[in-house]
C-alpha cells in the first residue's frame, strides 16, 4: 500500500517536469513562478530552462497533448498572474489500479465458507458480488455455499466474518445499510 501512495505523489506531479516547462515557457505567456509550481522544479531551474542553460538537446512536451492540462485552464493562468495551474483530472486514477485485492493467509481462507454461510443465514437477500468483495472470495465458491453444494458443507457453521478477521466491522455494516437502501 505505500507503493502505491509513493507512486501516486510522482504521478501528481507533471509527467517529464523539464520538457513540461520548456514547452510552456515557449508556447505561453505564464509566469516563471506559476510554471515552476506546476511542474515541480525549482524557479531557477525554470530560468535557466528559459536562457538555455540547461540541457539544450531537451525538446518541450506538451501537457495539452498528454490531458494534463486544458487550453482553457493555460489561458485562465495567463489572464492572472498570481492564479496556480490546476492539473486536467489526476493522472494516478488513470494509471493506477484503484483498489488492490487484500490478502487473506492461508490460515484463514478455510474460515472463508464459514463466513459465507453466516452471511447468507442473517442476510439472505444479500447480492453474491457484495459477498465475495466483502469477503474477498469467488463467486463460484458463494454459489456453492447458498445451494448447500460446497465440498465440506457438513463441516460448515456459520461464523462471523468480522470475528473471523475477514473484514472489518465498518465495511459489514456499509454493506448491511446499502441493501437496506434498496
Amino acid at each position: 500500500m505505500a507503493v502505491i501512495k509513493d507512486i501516486k505523489l510522482l504521478m501528481a506531479n507533471t509527467l517529464m517536469p523539464r520538457a513540461t516547462a520548456l514547452w510552456l515557457i515557449d508556447n505561453t505567456s505564464l509566469t516563471f513562478p506559476q510554471i515552476a509550481e506546476f511542474c515541480g522544479l525549482h524557479l531557477f531551474e525554470v530560468e535557466s530552462l528559459a536562457d538555455g542553460n540547461m540541457d539544450k538537446q531537451l525538446s518541450g512536451f506538451d501537457p495539452v497533448a498528454s490531458s494534463q492540462l486544458t487550453r482553457e485552464e493555460i489561458r485562465r493562468c495567463e489572464k492572472d498572474a498570481t492564479a496556480k495551474l490546476q492539473m486536467k483530472k489526476s493522472l494516478a486514477d488513470q494509471y493506477l489500479v484503484p483498489k488492490a485485492r487484500k490478502y487473506t493467509p492461508k490460515a484463514k481462507r478455510q474460515d472463508k465458507p464459514d463466513a459465507i454461510l453466516w452471511l447468507i443465514k442473517y442476510y439472505p437477500e444479500i447480492p453474491d458480488k457484495d459477498i465475495c468483495d466483502l469477503l474477498g472470495t469467488t463467486k463460484i465458491t458463494v454459489h456453492s455455499v447458498r445451494n448447500k453444494t460446497h465440498k465440506n458443507m457438513s463441516e460448515l457453521s456459520p461464523r462471523n466474518p468480522v470475528n473471523l478477521g475477514l473484514c472489518s466491522q465498518s465495511s459489514l455494516d456499509f454493506v448491511v445499510a446499502k441493501l437496506n437502501r434498496s
